[in-house]
């Protein structure tokens, strides 16, 4: 099929594919499949179509593949084995024949055709080529030109297409201009509505001051001295924890550089943020007091299991650990993963005293408790006792009653047994002549 000048395609498609990077044979497979679509829509055919092109003579071959059969079903799909031998001798039962088509006027139509799925492919293939690229570069730093800076979005152009930094990845104190050329962080890579891909540019994010440190610090590229943590507050202050497993390198001093050189310059990208660059340690209690620079110290008392660190500072240093707005001690908490309470000397003494002093109220209540309980029970004891000898006294009233009583029986019997009990008693006294004169008598 000659109808158009394919070879002169052939050669276009080589030429993107050197230019812009999109492979050739990507390019002639979709062309392929569309003009297989192109012919079945054009002609009405349901047969199965294969396309061929020639990338050496720019030919375009259609044949109808047919599958040999005994018995024809579907004389779309299958040829008989006599009509495929008619072809080649060596085709069997259940080979497949590909029968060459020459459609009429398929020439205009498959330029047509050519010229869409070329356009679209290459649209296509760029915009993954583009994707590619840059979600590769997610989490390093590339640089862009402003294009749109309205107070909302900062719209910036990377190249080959634009970068997006919403407001909440934008540093507050930072002024924004058109044609000014700003780094970001390459948040993320996001594909668009119609596919086109969108990278999302942050200056905020903390990882943006990480890969400044790794631009300007040479050991921390290599390895030489490890970047612990980062906390942040977007355009005031960060905190940055370092650590060099090499004692006789300072990690501190080679980020700050010779006069603070190397730290100046990411100061000045930042626009004049305070970077307060703190050696890491594995002791909890150290690594929370240099956490709390540029405020000095005397103890931090840690709890482990809590994770929570009472620290305590001179009294002219408890607004500068806690800084404005409680900054320095948030930035000190994030950084170390702690909670952290910062008390001044003043502060502890007052808090130490109150405790003893509620220790002794709290002894004295219980004295008074003891010496009340003490009274209750000599007064219990004492009600005790006095029954006791109550109790007694009535017993002896109740004898004594008794022994009136008897008394008075007594008295009020008669004599006659009064006398008789004499008689015998005095018989009894008596000499016995006596007796025995009375007996007479």
């Amino acid at each position: 099929m000659r109808n158009i000048d394919v070879k002169e395609l052939i050669e276009a498609i080589g030429e993107l594919e050197k230019e812009r990077g999109i492979s050739k044979e990507y390019l002639i497979e979709s062309l392929e499949s569309a003009l297989v679509t192109a012919y079945k829509k054009n002609f009405d055919s349901v047969d199965n179509v294969k396309v061929e092109i020639n990338t050496e003579t720019g030919e375009i071959h259609i044949y109808s593949v047919k599958t040999v059969v005994e018995n024809i079903e579907d004389p779309l799909l299958e040829i008989t084995l006599k009509d495929a031998n008619n072809i080649d001798k060596n085709y069997n039962i259940g080979d497949i024949v590909n029968l060459e088509i020459v459609p009429k006027d398929f020439g205009r139509i498959a330029a047509q055709t050519a010229k869409q799925v070329v356009i679209q492919k290459i649209r296509e293939a760029e915009r993954n080529i583009v994707f590619t690229e840059f979600n590769d570069k997610k989490g390093e730093i590339v640089s862009g030109i402003i294009q749109k800076a309205d107070g909302g979005i900062i719209v910036m152009d990377l190249g080959r297409l634009e970068g997006v930094m919403p407001v909440k990845e934008q540093i507050p104190t930072e002024f924004y201009k058109v044609n000014d050329k700003i780094r970001g962080y390459v948040l993320e890579v996001e594909k668009g509505i119609k596919g086109n891909p969108q990278v999302i540019v942050s200056r905020s994010h903390p990882d943006f001051v990480r890969k400044l440190f790794e631009f300007e610090i040479p050991e921390i590229y290599e390895g030489i001295i490890e970047i612990k943590s980062i906390s942040r507050d977007a355009g005031s202050r960060s905190k940055v924890a370092v650590y060099s497993k090499d004692e006789n390198i300072d990690p501190v001093g080679s980020c700050v550089g010779q006069k603070g050189v190397r730290i100046q310059n990411i100061i000045n990208e930042l626009k004049g943020e305070k970077i307060d660059v703190i050696e890491w340690s594995d002791d909890s209690a150290v690594f929370i007091a240099a956490a709390l620079l540029p405020a000095q110290v005397l103890a931090v008392d840690v709890r482990e299991e809590e994770r929570f660190a009472q620290v305590i500072v001179p009294d002219d240093q408890l607004s500068l650990a806690i800084g404005k707005a409680g900054q320095n001690a948030r930035l000190a908490a994030r950084l170390t993963g702690w909670k952290i309470d910062i008390k001044s000397e003043t502060q502890i003494r007052e808090l130490i005293a109150s405790m003893q002093s509620q220790e002794e109220s709290e002894e004295t209540t219980e004295e008074n408790e003891v010496e009340e309980t003490a009274e209750i029970v000599e007064k219990n004891e004492t009600e005790e006792s006095e029954d006791i000898v109550k109790a007694e006294e009535i017993e002896k009233n109740e004898e004594k009653i008794e022994d009136e009583q008897i008394a008075e029986e007594d008295t009020k019997k008669p004599k006659k047994r009064t006398s008789k009990k004499t008689t015998k008693k005095s018989k009894k006294e008596l000499p016995e002549e006596t007796v025995e004169e009375s007996n007479e008598e």
